[in-house]
């Protein structure tokens, strides 16, 4: 069973002539379309906004596209945050949303008068006393081992080590209205990568909860509360994506009762979904090296995990075509595989794939979320390039691959010269 490309052999045969693989692409009209599908399925909330977790694809130039469709943006570090105001995000269009946080985050999201989003109980001291309280605060939840409506129980939360414990959270809010802070939100994200729309409405009902709760203990009435991501993509062919416009309508209904009820007031609800938004628009295309014939057939390609670790850190599934021979039939079993040190530097293990030759070119699907922004460097590989497919269906490089002169250039007093790496000393 295959999945869509948005782009035709001959087109990549052509880019492959002028840049080697392995490199990424991006389908910009993709990406839109999902943030569309977005908007349009909550815009019964005035106040919906998507923020974006820049951590899933950290280039400024999808970044940007994201903006122009009405994202704001999710970061974790300065960088990220450098990231959104050089795209123009800045003040409440940013979220910091980070862990063991530094106090170079925390200075940098007050400068840019981002709202911050507090993980620990003790940052709020911490926060005062570094760079001031802002104007509005976020409090992340970990609801811990919750049965929600007798169905679903969290029992792994209790290893997690972001958000608060409820008595964590209550007590943290009421210490913020004592220190002058009249404007909060609420945030959770306890999913990630799930398939089953239950799941996220009861995520986000336990949130309504929370907002109930808290209005009738401190006299809170939450401005926002971002309801996170975690909604899943089909990565496998056979797998049917959420209905967004089902999980839409029974959060409008249970939001509507509240509210209409007089237990919630009013509030904006943000979402930040990265894998959703980009994560089945990236495609990473690389090329058969060789075949290895030993206790079981190996296709070795120019990719290793260095390019993409979610299958051999997660053992997750991506889909792999290889062009040209879509309708040839899954003819043989491979372990397909990288150049790494490491076993566990596979693609995929007993697949059924066409015939492989070398020089063939494959293509590993969905990895527009959390696959270039994880690439490492061990065994000196070097990172790929990015290439966006643009509405107008043109390929532009949105960042080069990396060369030698990279791997070396953070070591002090040397540097490579003509090929040779020697001591500037």
């Amino acid at each position: 069973m295959n999945k869509p490309i948005p782009f035709t052999p001959k087109q990549i045969q052509n880019l492959v002539r002028q840049y080697p693989t392995p490199f990424y692409i991006y389908h910009e009209q993709g990406i839109r379309n999902s943030v569309r599908a977005l908007y349009k399925n909550f815009s019964w909330n005035k106040g919906f906004k998507e923020y974006f977790p820049i951590k899933a694809i950290p280039n400024p130039e999808i970044i940007n596209i994201l903006k122009e469709e009405g994202c704001n943006v999710d970061c974790c570090s300065v960088p990220e945050l450098m990231v959104a105001e050089g795209v123009g995000l800045t003040g409440e269009s940013v979220m910091l949303t980070s862990n063991d946080t530094g106090q170079e985050e925390f200075k940098k999201a007050r400068q840019m008068e981002a709202i911050i989003n507090l993980d620990d109980p003790n940052h709020l001291l911490y926060l005062e006393n570094l760079a001031g309280l802002p104007e509005v605060l976020c409090l992340r939840y970990n609801p811990g081992p919750t049965r929600n409506n007798g169905l679903i129980t969290w029992e792994h939360l209790v290893e997690d080590k972001f958000g608060m414990r409820k008595d964590q959270l209550f007590e943290t809010y009421k210490q913020a209205l004592k220190k002058g802070i009249k404007r909060f939100g609420l945030h959770m994200m306890i999913m990630s990568n799930d398939l089953n729309a239950d799941h996220f409405i009861d995520t986000v009902k336990l949130c309504f909860d929370i907002a109930v709760e808290l209005r009738k203990t401190t006299g809170i009435n939450l401005e926002f509360i971002d309801m996170g991501g975690g909604i899943g993509i089909p990565y496998r062919p056979y797998q049917k994506p959420i209905n967004l416009e089902d999980v839409a309508g029974k959060i409008h209904n249970i939001y509507e009762k509240l509210v209409s009820g007089g237990d919630m007031a009013q509030c904006k609800l943000f979402m930040e979904g990265g894998r959703f938004v980009t994560g089945q628009h990236g495609y990473l295309v690389t090329t058969v090296r060789h075949i290895k014939e030993s206790y079981k057939r190996f296709a070795g390609l120019d990719a290793s995990m260095a390019d993409l670790m979610r299958p051999g850190m997660y053992g997750s599934y991506h889909h792999i075509s290889v062009l040209g021979k879509e309708s040839g039939g899954l003819k043989e079993i491979y372990d397909v595989v990288g150049s790494l040190c490491e076993n566990n530097d596979k693609f995929a293990i007993n697949r059924k794939l066409p015939v492989l030759n070398p020089g063939d070119i494959v293509v590993i699907h969905d990895v527009g979320a959390y696959g270039r922004s994880k690439v490492f460097d061990f065994n000196g590989k070097l990172r790929p390039a990015e290439f966006l497919l643009q509405t107008d269906g043109l390929f532009r490089q949105i960042r080069r691959a990396e060369e030698p002169e990279d791997y070396f250039k953070t070591i002090l007093d040397w540097e490579v010269k003509d090929e040779k790496l020697i001591n500037r000393i």
